[in-house]
């Protein structure tokens, strides 16, 4: 076998391993005060402009970054930038 069917063959071990896939929107730091404050309909502003990137991390690792997108009611991310990587392939 050769190094590369071997790499392959590895690989194919961990694909269907379940990895945590996180997006981040944004943050803010709040007082406990109106943390305790917030209630159904509360608005929290966040440190991000609206059409600021999103970033996608997968196990707290910074993978993509990305735009928000509505799809049938529905929240989505467009990726526009995966990270180490200077193009997309389509």
């Amino acid at each position: 076998m050769n190094a590369t069917a071997e790499n392959h063959s590895n690989l194919n071990i961990v694909l269907d391993v379940p990895v945590s896939l996180t997006i981040e929107l944004g943050g803010c730091q709040l007082p406990m005060r109106e943390v305790l404050q917030l209630t159904i309909g509360s608005v929290i502003q966040l440190d991000k402009a609206a059409d600021a990137p999103v970033e996608l991390s997968i196990n707290g690792k910074l993978i993509a970054r990305g735009e928000v997108v509505v799809i049938e009611e529905r929240f989505g991310v467009k990726i526009t930038e995966v990270i180490g990587s200077t193009t997309l392939s389509a």
